[in-house]
């Protein structure tokens, strides 16, 4: 793969660890600490829903917040070319998905001492406030270091906020995530019970579903190799119990459910403090040097153009902006709803598309605007373009670029609001919605066909 740079020349991407529908992970060169860095670019275009993006921005947010020697530390997250980049350390070492492939099953001392890092990060993570919960434990997600001891990454997934009520978003990987995670109900013991089903799949080489069950638990007994001991599948049982009221609500409980507590001799110390905070002050630096320099150069363009004539720019952009939302956004749309209750319904869909693109419209001079008063996104030292600005925080304005429906997905969706709601009839009400759905997204030859059906019921009506 041909080097790419990001953040105007700072880091060159050098490889690809990781790629998804919406987005890759590479190894990326910081040339200006000249280090090696980890990097996730997020493609907004290609999410699927607004939650993909929300559990994007959540991830930069929350690795941001933690300071763990097993997890990666956050170095910036930014906005470039239509995408969300999280910037962290890079981890020396691999996963456990990349060892399976080289038939790699680890020993006893190997699953113990996943379990001893495990329960210091979980520890960490859950004893935080808010909890952190990453919900996607994984052999993908965990890296096995040079020195043996194991560090957790991606959390794509993570959750910061344990609801009293209600439910959380389904996310996680099947055989590894916990039974109530289907219902969206993770909890800490959620995240133990995805260390558990690692920690299995290191020991056996096979995946859980693969492996013999009891009812709906895994037969831990069966499936270890004779050679384990009593200990540790006792520990692996507590992990792994499906009902998450009687399951340990720790690695460290589970150990010693299993009758061989951990040792605190055995983990190795944290990061001396004083380290921390030296790279803390470093990092705010950068950032006040960066906000100085940005400051610089919106003054140097501001100072391009007469005062006057940018007053009358400004004025003549939001006039047009009034004009367009008053004339495209709000009459057209009007007259076109009202005239829909004697044309039809085509009408009401060109009211729809009349009312988007006076939103964009307006979206288009709201930047010109910025532009004119300087506020625009910064330029890079050789006078490049300014990057695509990314508005994550409107969620209407993503969903309407961003969301794709086809007729089973809406169904799904329809199926889970009307057991929330408690309808009575929730397979009808969820046709219903489905079709609504789907009448929505129907091509231009199947509005034309339809309009002609509708014009000559009405003619027979008339006659009739």
């Amino acid at each position: 793969m041909t080097p790419t740079e990001l953040r105007g020349g700072r880091y060159v991407l050098m490889k690809t660890l990781g790629e998804g529908s919406q987005g890759e992970t590479f190894e990326a060169v910081d040339k200006r600490e000249g280090r090696l860095v980890a990097i996730k670019r997020f493609r907004v275009g290609k999410a699927k829903a607004w939650k993909d993006v929300e559990l994007a921005e959540r991830e930069a947010t929350t690795l941001a917040s933690l300071e763990h020697d097993l997890l990666p530390r956050y170095v910036e997250h930014f906005e470039e070319d239509g995408a969300l980049v999280l910037v962290m350390e890079r981890i020396e070492g691999e996963s456990l998905a990349e060892l399976r492939k080289t038939n790699f099953r680890g020993s006893v001392a190997d699953v113990e001492r996943l379990l001893a890092d495990a329960s210091r990060a979980l520890s960490y993570l859950h004893g935080r406030a808010p909890p952190v919960i990453h919900r996607d434990l994984k052999p993908a997600n965990v890296i096995r270091r040079p020195d043996g001891s194991f560090a957790f990454v991606d959390f794509g997934a993570v959750r910061d906020r344990l609801k009293l009520a209600g439910g959380s978003t389904i996310v996680g990987t099947f055989g590894y995530m916990a039974p109530e995670q289907f219902q969206g109900r993770a909890s800490a013991a959620s995240d133990v019970y995805g260390i558990g089903a690692t920690a299995l799949t290191m020991l056996t080489g096979c995946e859980p579903e693969d492996l013999p069950h009891k009812g709906l638990a895994i037969d831990v007994a069966k499936a270890v190799p004779s050679s384990t001991p009593a200990s540790l599948v006792r520990t692996l049982e507590a992990m792994l119990d499906p009902d998450p009221d009687t399951r340990a609500a720790s690695v460290a409980e589970a150990m010693a459910r299993g009758g061989k507590p951990l040792r605190e001799s055995r983990v190795p110390p944290p990061a001396p403090r004083g380290d921390r905070r030296a790279e803390h002050r470093q990092r705010k630096a950068e950032r006040r040097a960066e906000r100085k320099s940005r400051r610089a150069r919106r003054a140097q363009r501001r100072g391009g153009a007469p005062f006057g004539l940018r007053v009358v720019a400004w004025l003549g952009l939001l006039v047009a902006r009034l004009a367009v939302w008053l004339a495209v956004g709000l009459v057209v749309p009007l007259l076109l709803t009202l005239l829909s209750f004697v044309f039809g319904s085509a009408l009401r869909r060109a009211a729809g598309a009349c009312h988007r693109a006076a939103n964009r419209a307006a979206a288009s001079m709201v930047r010109s605007s910025q532009r004119v008063a300087g506020e625009d996104d910064e330029l890079d030292a050789e006078g490049a373009e300014p990057a695509t600005r990314v508005r994550v925080g409107d969620r209407d304005d993503i969903l309407r670029s961003v969301r794709a429906v086809t007729p089973e997905e809406a169904q799904r969706e329809a199926i889970r609001v009307a057991e929330l709601r408690g309808e009575e009839d929730a397979e009808a009400w969820a046709a219903r919605k489905a079709a609504e759905e789907a009448d929505r997204w129907e091509p231009p030859e199947a509005w034309a066909e339809r309009e002609r059906e509708e014009e000559k019921a009405r003619r027979a009506k008339r006659r009739s």
